[in-house]
């Protein structure tokens, strides 16, 4: 479907996965949140959920929240980061996609790609990024958005991205207004008392000419850092790099994955893509994701494997909570 397209509505586009989930990768010159370019992506989603239906796989377009399109996917389920700009004379661009965790995940890495000069050089040395950038961040729970400046703001946008599970980075720019990265921000959504539209997100970073260099992109994923979702969107567990072959979350449903695809945009066509975390420059964090989800399951059902209950509220628990609602006595004083 996205081949009979080309020529006329988009440009040129991928097709991959992570874990379980469909990844569509599109250039188009239509512009962001075009009801034609989301049409098409929700087309893709339906005809490939019913395939799978027909094939009996669980859990068959869970994902997509209505039958109806309604002229955007955003809020329907599936996740979505779109970036427009112009093209520069050499523009590579890396486009994350990760399984079993949620929109804040990317926090950590985008302040150290983007902030942190121990990560980033070109923070220190390059003159073109020496001043710094632009985060906006988004509430996700009372649905508002701030920016912060960077270096001078760090402080005060940490306090806020350090709650990965609320305050979500949205876009990046340099503070001339050069964009530089993407993320989608679509919470999982509660329908009958169960969670659909699973945490499921991606990101669009741009790198070289006055932005972060590919590997100070890439560099801050050799960390192992914990994230929430893994298990039924319900636990915390090791943010894992894979490549595309290992993308497969079969570990207690993961651990969590994120696969990275580096394209060169070359007159709007995908040039690539490098399969950036298929290297064993990253066996030795995979290694240790490993170790700590041997610690994490150990803990079975409780905290800190567990979410904790503010955010357990976003999956089944509630239901098991209504069947005990009852059952609770107040204690004498």
């Amino acid at each position: 479907m996205l081949k009979d397209a080309e020529g006329t509505l988009i440009t040129d586009s991928f097709v991959t996965h992570c874990g379980d989930d469909l990844e569509l990768i599109i250039t188009h010159t239509k512009g962001e949140n075009n009801p034609e370019i989301h049409e098409l992506a929700w087309n893709i989603f339906t005809e490939c959920a019913a395939l799978a239906k027909e094939m009996k796989l669980y859990g068959a377009g869970q994902d997509l929240l209505s039958d109806a399109f309604s002229g955007n996917v955003k809020g329907m389920g599936p996740g979505v980061a779109e970036m427009e700009f112009e093209e520069r004379g050499s523009d590579p661009v890396l486009i994350f996609m990760a399984d079993k965790t949620e929109p804040g995940a990317w926090n950590y890495f985008l302040y150290k790609m983007f902030a942190d000069p121990f990560n980033t050089p070109g923070l220190v040395i390059d003159p073109s990024m020496h001043e710094g950038f632009i985060f906006e961040v988004h509430d996700l729970i009372e649905k508002r958005k701030v920016a912060f400046k960077t270096p001078e703001e760090s402080y005060s946008l940490l306090a806020y991205i350090g709650a990965p599970s609320r305050y979500v980075i949205k876009y990046i720019w340099r503070k001339d207004g050069v964009i530089g990265a993407s993320t989608s921000t679509q919470r999982l959504n509660m329908m009958a008392g169960r969670y659909v539209g699973k945490d499921d997100p991606v990101m669009i970073v741009r790198a070289q000419s006055g932005l972060p260099a590919v590997g100070e992109v890439i560099d801050p994923f050799g960390t192992p850092v914990i994230v929430a979702g893994w298990m039924r969107g319900s636990h915390h567990g090791p943010f894992m790099p894979v490549g595309v072959p290992d993308a497969n979350c079969t570990r207690f449903d993961g651990p969590p994955r994120v696969v990275c695809l580096g394209f060169q945009i070359c007159n709007g066509r995908l040039v690539g893509p490098a399969d950036m975390f298929d290297d064993p420059a990253y066996d030795r964090v995979r290694n240790r994701c490993n170790e700590l989800a041997d610690i994490l399951r150990a803990h079975g059902p409780f905290e800190p494997h567990r979410l904790s209950l503010d955010e357990m509220e976003y999956t089944t628990l509630p239901s098991v909570e209504k069947q005990l609602k009852n059952r609770w006595e107040p204690i004498p004083e």
